[in-house]
C-alpha cells in the first residue's frame, strides 16, 4: 500500500511537471502553397507538421485564390476551392486549427511592386503621390517600404470584406489573421482624408471595423503586435516597434484582439507587455534556434509564476516562415540540415 501511495505520488508531480512544460498553443504561420503544390503540402502537413502536435495553422492566402466575390483580385493560378478542401481536410485530421491571412492596411505592395489590391483599386492608394520604383532600394526619400490603403476611403471595406468573409468560409475558420504589421504609411498629410488626424486612433480605428465585423459573425481577429510598441521608449526601433505614434492605440482597440509578436533577433519580454495590457499573446521566432528556444522557455516560466488572470494570456509559440511554402518544405527534405534557417528552427522548438 506504501508503495502505491509513493507511485500516485511521484505520478502526480511528473503530470504537474509536465502541465507546467506544455504551452497550448504549437503554431505554425507560413504561405499558402501554389495550386501546384497542394498534395506536396498535405503530405508535408501529414508528415512532419502533425508528428510534431503543431495545432494552429496561419497560412497567408492574400491573393492566392479564385475569390468568386472579386475574381478580379485572384491570382491567375490561385488556389481552387477544391485545393482548400484538401488542405482543411488534413488540418482537421490532425487536429490544426486554420486561421487563414490577407495582409489588411499595410503591405499593400512590395520592392517595385503593387500588391492586387492597389493594382485593381489605385483609388484605395493612401499615398498614390509616391509611385513605384523600377528599381527598389532601401532606404529612399519617399520611406517606401510597403503601400497602405486609405483607411477611410468610403468604398475600401466592402471591397477587403468581401475578401475576408470569403476566405474564412472557405476554409471553414473561426478567426483571421488581418496582419497590420510595418504600417509605415498612415495618416499621409496629402490624403484628403487621413491628413492631419492622430495615427494611433487611426491605426485603433482599423483594428476595430476589422474586429467588429469578424465579431458579428463570431469570430476572432488576430494581428502582429509591432504597431502597438514604442520603438523609440524601447528602443526596438522601426520594424519591431513602431516610430510613428501608433503604440498608443494598444489602449485603444478591444481586448479581444489576438496578439502574434515577433522578435527574431533578441528574446524581447514583450509578452509580458501585451499581457498585461489584457491580451492574450503569441510570441513568434522564425530562423535563429538559439532565440526561439530562449522565447519558447520565457513562456513557460511566464506561465508557471503567473497570477490566474495572467496565465492563460500566455498562449504559446508561433513559428513564422517568410519563404515560400514550397522552399520550407525544400528546407526539410535537405537531409544535411547544416544551415541555421527557418526549417531548423521549427524543429528546434517543436
Amino acid at each position: 500500500m506504501k508503495n502505491t501511495y509513493l507511485l500516485l505520488f511521484f505520478l502526480c508531480i511528473n503530470f504537474t511537471l509536465l502541465a507546467q512544460d506544455t504551452l497550448p498553443l504549437r503554431g505554425l504561420a507560413i504561405a499558402a502553397p501554389q495550386h501546384k503544390s497542394v498534395d506536396r503540402f498535405v503530405k508535408f502537413i501529414e508528415e512532419e507538421v502533425a508528428p510534431r502536435k503543431v495545432n494552429t495553422m496561419v497560412l497567408r492566402v492574400d491573393y492566392n485564390f479564385k475569390y468568386q466575390s472579386h475574381p478580379e483580385l485572384a491570382e491567375k493560378d490561385g488556389l481552387t476551392q477544391a485545393d482548400v478542401d484538401k488542405i482543411v481536410e488534413v488540418c482537421v485530421k490532425s487536429g490544426i486549427k486554420i486561421i487563414p491571412q490577407i495582409n489588411l492596411l499595410g503591405h499593400q505592395s512590395w520592392a517595385g511592386s503593387l500588391g492586387k489590391l492597389l493594382e485593381v483599386y489605385p483609388e484605395f492608394d493612401e499615398t498614390p503621390q509616391i509611385e513605384m520604383p523600377k528599381e527598389y532600394e532601401w532606404p529612399n526619400k519617399e520611406g517606401l517600404y510597403c503601400k497602405s490603403y486609405c483607411p477611410l476611403h468610403p468604398k475600401v471595406h466592402k471591397v477587403v470584406f468581401d475578401l475576408v468573409d470569403e476566405i474564412t468560409a472557405a476554409f471553414k475558420a473561426d478567426a483571421f489573421h488581418a496582419g497590420m504589421d510595418e504600417v509605415f504609411y498612415i495618416a499621409d498629410p496629402n490624403c484628403p482624408r487621413c491628413g492631419g488626424r492622430d495615427k494611433a486612433e487611426l491605426y485603433a480605428g482599423e483594428v476595430t471595423k476589422i474586429r467588429n465585423h469578424l465579431a458579428a459573425s463570431g469570430k476572432r481577429l488576430w494581428i502582429w503586435g509591432d504597431r502597438l510598441i514604442d520603438g523609440k521608449t524601447t528602443g526596438m526601433g522601426m520594424w519591431e516597434a513602431s516610430m510613428n505614434n501608433t503604440y498608443r492605440a494598444i489602449n485603444l482597440i478591444p481586448k479581444d484582439v489576438m496578439i502574434c509578436d515577433w522578435h527574431y533577433e533578441r528574446a524581447d519580454p514583450t509578452a509580458s507587455y501585451f499581457a498585461m495590457h489584457g491580451f492574450d499573446v503569441a510570441t513568434c521566432s522564425w530562423r535563429k534556434p538559439e532565440v526561439a528556444k530562449i522565447q519558447q522557455q520565457m513562456l513557460k516560466d511566464l506561465r508557471s509564476n503567473a497570477t490566474d488572470e495572467m496565465k492563460d494570456r500566455y498562449r504559446g509559440m508561433l513559428h513564422t516562415v517568410w519563404t515560400s511554402a514550397e522552399n520550407f518544405m525544400d528546407m526539410f527534405e535537405d537531409n544535411k540540415n547544416e544551415e541555421v534557417n527557418e526549417a531548423t528552427t521549427f524543429k528546434a522548438i517543436f
